[in-house]
């Protein structure tokens, strides 16, 4: 099993090196409630001390599916994906989706995906508490005066 690189922290940051995409595979965990092995799925708010998103790295063989559809209570999830194309169901919608395609479903929405591809499907989950965000980009933030060190 893999291990996650920490490259630096202080107390503004926390930065780690998952390695390349196609290593993604040499993760596991194990499921905390079917306590079955899940390669290729890799947690990232305990690495990287986040206290406001889960994101998560996930895999998908080739012509398989995940094995179960899922809801939330509280959070809604947003899957990006990086590689590999197939279907996304949420409720009775069932779409393409491939390389490129971003999805958000509210908690409630029952979702599940699927790998029609030859090839690993890799995508991101960026997980957060819905209607939680009050304020983006410049609206939550302002310029500062800095000196790189690049």
């Amino acid at each position: 099993m893999k291990t996650i690189e920490k490259l630096s922290e202080n107390r503004n940051y926390t930065a780690i090196n998952l390695g390349k995409l196609e290593e993604l595979m040499e993760y596991s965990l194990i499921h905390k409630v079917n306590k079955q092995k899940i390669e290729g799925k890799v947690f990232l708010k305990e690495p990287t001390n986040s206290t406001g998103t889960e994101i998560s790295f996930n895999s998908l063989a080739a012509k398989t599916e995940q094995p179960y559809f899922h809801i939330h209570y509280k959070n809604e999830e947003t899957y990006i994906i990086l590689k590999g194309y197939g279907f996304f169901q949420v409720d009775d919608n069932c779409f393409e989706i491939k390389e490129g395609s971003v999805i958000r479903v509210a908690p409630n929405g029952e979702r599940g995906i699927r790998n029609d591809s030859d090839e690993t499907m890799i995508y991101l989950v960026v997980q957060s508490k819905e209607n939680s965000l009050e304020e983006y980009t410049t609206d939550d933030g302002k310029r500062v005066d800095f000196n790189p060190k690049w």
